[in-house]
């Protein structure tokens, strides 16, 4: 007999973004899911693979490809595949569109297919709050944002339930694109925020900095003096943005994945590493570490830090897999044979 014959029916979910929409996940649902698994991969719990590229050479574009796989109780290992196209604005279209697929870790059965373009927004921006919640300073007053896709919504979004900020600045290249930006944050968090004109403007003397911007080729847009002593500064765009001087102000530095830190030919940092500015003496901790207590965070107000993450396929596993359980509670998702 063949052994597929012998087989039970086997069946996973289609989630599309309607389905996500529909579960209604919260901010704390994100944030939970997110600080979990980051703290499960710093007691190295779980496998994670560095990411991998294509470019398929036709458009201002490229394709991420993020696999890992769990660990402790959660049953969940996966593939992420997200497209990044500069010029998608033209077309009416998020730069970002992603599926991601979940196995069963333990039994390499296919459980779901995720509209992960949410996903991917969600977790980037819950990456980045944690990220702040552990390495900001204390009592953080001022964010300075560059960049206005759909991943800045949600740093904004995240670390301003975290933060009580004072001022709230956000910059983008196009005049359309973060003036709408800082209405839609405004209406949603029911504040003020500031759109500035420049880059300067939005950086200068911020507690928290954050640049997510969108440039084709390098250009150190972001200049080290305009940092403040004692900043966050987390840089997180495909493409280079900041001065390879911004590595010799930070008194720590630190990564979400260090396996990644010379994957591929993109990263907002990966200059500072070919230069030899960046490397492994340092390092200070992966985030992941920071969060599970193995290693300190921030130990005093007037250290400098340097956080870049760059975007980890547990994450959007772990998202999705909390996203697959809220749905099988709700009654969301579509579900359809496999075998």
């Amino acid at each position: 007999m063949h052994e597929y014959e012998s087989m039970p029916p086997l069946y996973f979910t289609y989630m599309n973004r309607f389905d996500v929409e529909a579960l209604g996940i919260t901010d704390d649902e994100i944030l939970s899911a997110i600080e979990e698994q980051l703290a499960t991969q710093g007691r190295g719990e779980a496998v994670i693979e560095p990411r991998m590229h294509l470019e398929p050479g036709v458009a201002r574009g490229h394709f991420n490809v993020l696999r890992g796989s769990l660990g402790g109780e959660v049953d969940s290992a996966g593939v992420k595949v997200v497209s990044d196209f500069y010029d998608n604005y033209l077309h009416s279209l998020p730069s970002e569109l992603a599926l991601l697929l979940l196995f069963d870790r333990f039994k390499g059965v296919p459980k779901a297919i995720i509209d992960a373009s949410a996903i991917t927004d969600m977790r980037t921006g819950a990456v980045t709050a944690i990220g702040a919640k552990y390495l900001a300073p204390k009592g953080a007053r001022v964010l300075g944002h560059i960049g206005a896709r759909g991943t800045a919504y949600w740093n904004v979004r995240l670390m301003a339930k975290l933060f009580d900020f004072e001022e709230i600045r956000v910059h983008s290249r196009r005049k359309e694109s973060r003036d709408a930006f800082g209405a839609r944050l405004e209406r949603d968090l029911g504040r003020k925020v500031v759109v500035t004109e420049d880059w300067e403007s939005c950086i200068r003397g911020a507690d928290i900095v954050v640049e997510a911007s969108r440039l084709v080729t390098p250009e150190p847009l972001l200049k080290t003096e305009w940092i403040k002593k004692g900043a966050l500064v987390m840089p997180y765009g495909t493409i280079s943005a900041v001065e390879l001087s911004l590595a010799d102000i930070a008194d720590k530095f630190l990564m979400d994945d260090f396996g990644q830190a010379r994957s591929g030919n993109f990263g907002a940092l990966k200059p500072l590493f070919d230069a030899g500015r960046l490397h492994p003496g340092r390092y200070h901790a992966e985030i992941g570490e920071v969060v599970a207590g193995l290693k300190p965070g921030r130990e005093s107000e007037d250290e400098t830090i340097l956080f870049w993450h760059r975007g980890l396929s547990l994450s959007d596993i772990a998202l999705g897999h909390a996203m697959l359980k809220k749905g099988e509670k709700l009654g969301v998702g579509q579900r359809i044979r496999f075998a």
